[in-house]
């Protein structure tokens, strides 16, 4: 009788050790498969995200080495002396270093930032509460103030009644992007906007005033030296709830932002910054190619990177993947606990199995059957139970990995927003390049409005059945291998002397 015969009769006469394997088989190989399916699904979102968000890589000036710089003059000089102690130097970025950016490689788009604050002139503002400045061209020196771009013995300036933010394209700023504010009539500023006195109002501004797209309003510098007549192209409307400061300050009012080509706020800037920006925003094509466009980027001799710094902001993407990270990191280790548990217990029962058929067994050898058959009908009646059990998992994986991986999922998405919102409270306030309410200030709304990744598409592959199928037949080798071992190394004079 060949051992493929001996192995079915043997697995007939012992059904309830035989279905006991069955049922630990297949849990453990339930288990595996969906531990491959919800890494490979983890992969698959991890990609997925990579692809549409990117990653952006911001331009701006370097602010500690600046600071570092500062105090070492200051150490150096003479502290008495008002005129000799060293002032914070504004370093706009020229606009020909940010076009070079723009152009090397794994740039999706990109986007400029130039941020300043105006008076409305002819207008009313949206009014806050506990601001008592006057918007009027012919305020009075009480109401004039040391204002942004002002200083110690410079240019005395009124309090600012709007947020100028000039960019080059709205669509694809942080505000939008994100969600936080949203077009509801007229058209975005583009590219093609550039040096056009053009401007997109909030709403609440726009009822305040009876404006209507195509409709046209001035606005004054904050020194009152300069004044641009901008035409309403697009009327947008902000979630955005603003900082606690905008309750004295009207400029800091979300509802008093008017989005502008970075050209015309660099007009109400002033003559100096003509053909510069505050920051400039590059979205890659791919966030794991944020190191290549940095290394890339300061190859660039015409950037002085001893202003300048590059800022990696990938929050957005590691906010997306760090849970589905944390998932598929969990499902490797149940792979291994897993595997080598079930070949842990497989193993032992085949030793009992064996051990009590330690008389079979030294029969068959003592009527000259070869140890190798007696050690291949062990691994046939586990290899059979493998088989049915590969059959159950994979009909039976899916649900079981889709369940399990959306429950970590979700466990993981509320511990990274518990934390998000810790680090955002703890955090400062926020301003930006170019003043309070610049880009800066947005990125939070950008990471705020991102959706997590809620679920995870479960697919069985052919690929992880084939994994699994693997590890099945190891761990079925492992625990036939190992116990026989112990008992075909006897003779079967000795096996059937102790039987007796």
């Amino acid at each position: 009788m060949n051992f493929f015969k001996r192995a079915w009769l043997s697995m007939k006469a012992r059904k309830g050790r035989s279905v006991l394997q069955l049922i630990i088989f297949t849990v453990v190989c339930v288990l595996i498969l969906s531990g491959f399916t919800i890494q490979s699904a983890a992969d698959k979102a991890s990609e997925l995200a990579r692809e549409q968000l990117g990653g952006t890589v911001t331009l701006t000036v370097d602010q500690e080495k600046q600071m570092a710089a500062m105090k070492e003059e200051a150490s150096n000089s003479d502290s008495s002396s008002t005129d000799s102690k060293p002032k914070f130097q504004s370093n706009p970025i020229d606009v020909s270093d940010a076009n070079d950016l723009a152009s090397l490689n794994h740039v999706k788009n990109y986007n400029y930032y130039s941020s300043t604050q105006a008076l409305a002139s002819g207008f009313d503002p949206i009014e806050s509460s506990g601001d008592t400045s006057s918007s009027s061209d012919d305020s009075s020196s009480s109401n004039q103030t040391g204002g942004p771009g002002g200083g110690n013995g410079g240019p005395q300036m009124v309090d600012a009644d709007l947020s100028i933010s000039g960019l080059l394209d709205s669509a694809t700023s942080t505000d939008f992007d994100a969600g936080t504010s949203k077009l509801t009539s007229g058209v975005a500023i583009t590219a093609n906007d550039k040096d056009k006195n053009v401007a997109m109002v909030e709403e609440n501004l726009a009822e305040q005033n009876d404006w209507k797209v195509g409709d046209s309003f001035t606005v004054t510098s904050s020194d009152g030296n300069t004044k641009v007549t901008l035409k309403i192209v697009g009327i947008y409307k902000t979630t955005d709830s603003g900082s606690d400061m905008a309750q004295n300050f009207s400029f800091l009012n979300p509802y008093n932002k008017v989005y502008v080509p970075y050209t015309v706020a660099n007009t109400i800037k002033g003559s100096d910054y003509k053909d510069t920006v505050d920051s400039a925003v590059y979205t890659m094509d791919d966030a794991a190619n944020i190191s290549a466009f940095e290394k890339e980027a300061k190859k660039v001799d015409s950037i002085d990177w001893d202003t300048f710094k590059l800022d990696a902001n990938d929050t957005l993407y590691q906010q997306m993947i760090g849970p589905i990270n944390s998932v598929a990191s969990f499902s490797k280790n149940v792979v291994y606990i897993v595997s080598i548990a079930g070949a842990l217990i497989l193993g032992l029962l085949v030793m009992m199995q064996v051990r009590d058929r330690k008389y079979e067994m030294g029969v068959l050898l003592a009527i000259g059957e070869k140890r190798g058959k007696l050690i291949a009908q062990f691994f046939v009646e586990i290899l059979i139970v493998a088989l049915i059990s590969f059959g159950l998992a994979a009909a039976s994986s899916h649900y079981v990995a889709q369940l399990a991986g959306n429950q970590l999922l979700a466990q993981q998405n509320s511990s990274t927003t518990s934390e998000a919102t810790t680090s955002e409270n703890r955090g400062p306030g926020g301003g930006g390049p170019g003043g309070p309410g610049g880009f800066a200030g947005s990125v939070s709304n950008l990471t705020k409005n991102t959706e997590q990744i809620k679920e995870l598409n479960i697919q069985v592959t052919l690929e992880d059945m084939l994994k699994m199928g693997g590890i099945g037949i190891g761990i079925a080798f492992i625990s036939v291998l190992l116990p026989a071992a112990l008992v075909l190394r006897m003779n079967p004079k000795t096996i059937l002397t102790k039987q007796e």
